[in-house]
């Protein structure tokens, strides 16, 4: 369940940006990775813990529309 509202959340948030989100079910239990253009930018078991949406707009949007602002999920700068 998750998953399927972060793909939502992707979509919602990058609706001009990204052509797709598809989800695909692992063959280990557990597993999630995000894969954009088919490099892995999030993988929990290297990172050790499941990704906040804010977490994962953030990595998205350096991807794909660095100049984008994500507002109350943009990092603080500091």
């Amino acid at each position: 369940m998750r998953s399927a509202w972060m793909a939502q959340e992707l979509l919602t948030t990058f609706e001009e940006e990204l052509g797709e989100v598809s989800l695909r079910p692992s063959e280990v239990a557990g597993r999630f990775q995000v894969i954009l253009n088919e490099e892995v930018i999030f993988d929990r078991k290297r990172e050790g813990h499941f990704p906040e949406i804010k977490e994962l707009k953030q990595l998205v949007r350096d991807l794909v529309a660095p100049e984008k602002s994500l507002g109350h999920s943009d990092r603080k700068s500091g």
